[in-house]
């Protein structure tokens, strides 16, 4: 009953779950109703496929039961891993879990592998972000490091692989960015002292390869993979070096200028050709460039400038064959200089006595010409503060010369003629007779810069050594006299005529013999024709024209006793003649002549 039982239920139990079982069975019972088989032989086989089919479900319990512990376990793996990748990413809302009493295994294990995998890729481009990152960051701090030993970053990587999240990553960025900055601003400043120094090399021809050497190998390699060491040690190695360059630079400047200014005193003392000085017109521009504008390549080189020593070196065995020969030149330049300023120059380096003392040896020839250069410097000086009143005092000779020709003009008949250039001569003489009324003021004036010329200086002012003020006011005297003299000449004359009327209505009239001395008297300057020679001022006259009239006194002119000085030279005495013998001539001067034509 027992096994009969066990066969129902394990008919029920293959019945439920299929058709095929059920009718096996009823199939095996028809045969043992035929064949006639025990009821223990039936109990016997249904145990046995009892057993049989409990194994097999067994079996399958087993392997169903161990697929769902192996997708408890991939689920809670991947969800572990996924938990710490999201904490090592710094991700904490990308994926969320689901609850397990109602998700089955399966649809969880399939929401978790996307996540994990994005995760994972994740992962690796943050890595790759942090690989590169951190090895710019090696490679900017190898170069700013005091020693070129880069190291492997690997295991700072490994270290930082536990977090890989975007705080990290900013953090190394923002690091990284910083040390580029610092790197941009040390190359650039490294650029600046190369470039320093290789101006400084150039102008001071010394190799530039091997200066920025001994400084740091990598500041002269132009390879692109080459990277140049910005160091502190290297910067301050460039810095001491641009230093060292520029001391040695302001050293063979203040050298070569004192050789240049050797050398050009050289060049003008022996007048050296342009020949000889073109080959140095280079360095010419350290006489006058400040330090920081000298920039010609090779100009303060060791080369240029023992060949300026050299030269300097030449010229001065040169000078000293040919000093005599310089002091007599120099000299000739002050009195040059002496004679164009009408004072005169110090006899003590006079040619007479120089050459003696020369020959003799008494004298060192360069004492002589400095000593001549120092007379030369303050002649010239001298000459710039008389500049003022010997323009004056060339506008008074020259209206006075004017007031010569106008004398001799005056005394010619024929003077209105209508000759040839006869219209040059009366316009001149109209300007002249303006000019001449203006000598009076020019002499005051120049009497009173005189004097304030004399004040200013406390010594006198000598003209060709006699003292201007004396000649002034001796001319003053002299012109007073004139025109007293022609005021009373005017008088008589005009006696003369009342006289003459008288005796005329007494005795009735009688001709005069005619005057032929003023036309027969030479003239100086004036020319009847009205040729060029009438035009030009006339030059100064050195004798007297034997005038029967007091003579007027100029520098030209002046002749008489110093009070001031001794023994002066004597000038010409007719440069400011009025005129000759005949009295008509102070009539011409003062315009009283009714007949001369008006120029309007």
């Amino acid at each position: 009953m027992v096994g009969v039982g066990a066969g129902l239920g394990l008919g029920l139990g293959l019945g439920m779950e299929g058709g095929s079982c059920g009718a096996l069975l009823k199939e095996l019972q028809q045969i043992w109703a035929e064949v006639g088989e025990s009821e223990g032989e039936k109990n016997k086989v249904l145990l046995d496929i009892e057993r049989e089919c409990l194994e097999v479900y067994r079996k399958k319990v087993d392997d169903a039961n161990r697929t769902r512990v192996q997708l408890h376990q991939s689920v809670a793996a991947k969800e572990s891993e996924v938990a710490s990748l999201m904490a090592t990413l710094g991700e904490h809302k990308l994926y969320m879990k689901k609850d397990k009493g109602v998700v089955p295994l399966k649809e969880q294990l399939a929401a978790v592998i996307p996540v994990l995998e994005n995760l994972r890729c994740k992962k690796e481009e943050r890595i790759k972000q942090f690989s590169d990152i951190r090895s710019q960051i090696e490679k900017i701090r190898y170069e700013l490091s005091e020693y070129n030993d880069q190291g492997d970053n690997t295991s700072s990587l490994a270290a930082d692989e536990h977090d890989l999240s975007t705080r990290k990553l900013n953090s190394y960025q923002a690091q990284l960015r910083t040390l580029q900055k610092d790197k941009s601003e040390r190359l650039r400043k490294v650029l600046e002292y190369i470039n320093e120094v290789h101006s400084l090399c150039g102008i001071l021809g010394i190799d530039f390869g091997s200066t920025v050497n001994e400084v740091h190998p990598s500041l002269h390699q132009n390879g692109v993979e080459q990277s140049r060491n910005i160091s502190n040690s290297t910067l301050e190695g460039l810095a001491t070096t641009i230093s060292k360059l520029k001391a040695e630079r302001k050293s063979r400047i203040h050298k070569m200028r004192e050789t240049m200014e050797s050398l050009c005193q050289l060049w003008k003392l022996i007048d050296s050709p342009e020949e000889e000085k073109r080959q140095f017109s280079k360095v010419m521009s350290i006489l006058i460039l400040p330090e920081e504008g000298i920039t010609s390549p090779g100009v303060l080189s060791q080369e240029i400038i023992e060949k300026t020593e050299a030269e300097v070196e030449r010229l001065t065995k040169l000078k000293t064959s040919r000093l005599k020969e310089i002091v007599m030149k120099r000299r000739r330049e002050l009195e040059e200089i002496c004679q164009n300023a009408h004072i005169e120059p110090d006899v003590s380096t006079a040619p007479e006595q120089t050459d003696a003392l020369i020959d003799s040896g008494l004298i060192d020839p360069s004492e002589l010409l400095a000593n001549i250069e120092s007379q030369i410097l303050k002649a010239k000086e001298e000459s710039l503060s008389r500049k003022d009143i010997m323009d004056r005092i060339n506008k008074w000779i020259a209206a006075c010369d004017e007031e010569a020709w106008l004398e001799e003009y005056n005394q010619d008949p024929k003077r209105y003629s209508a000759g040839r250039g006869a219209h040059i001569n009366l316009k001149r003489a109209e300007k002249a007779r303006i000019l001449v009324t203006k000598i009076p003021s020019m002499v005051d004036n120049l009497i009173n810069r005189t004097f304030t010329w004399e004040n200013a200086r406390n010594k006198p002012f000598l003209y060709d050594g006699g003292r201007l003020i004396s000649v002034l006011e001796e001319y003053r005297l002299s012109r007073q006299q004139k025109e007293e003299e022609k005021r009373r000449y005017r008088d008589q004359k005009k006696l003369e005529s009342i006289l003459l009327a008288e005796k005329e209505a007494i005795f009735g009239s009688k001709p005069s013999p005619k005057r032929t001395s003023s036309l027969n008297r030479k003239t100086n300057g004036y020319r009847p024709n009205g040729n060029t020679n009438g035009l030009k001022t006339s030059t100064p006259r050195r004798s007297s024209l034997g005038s029967g009239t007091p003579e007027l006194l100029t520098p030209r002119s002046y002749s008489g006793h110093n009070r001031y000085f001794g023994d002066l030279r004597r000038l010409s005495t007719s440069h400011l003649n009025f005129g000759d013998d005949s009295l008509s001539t102070f009539t011409s001067i003062s315009g009283s002549e009714p007949e001369s034509p008006s120029l309007g």
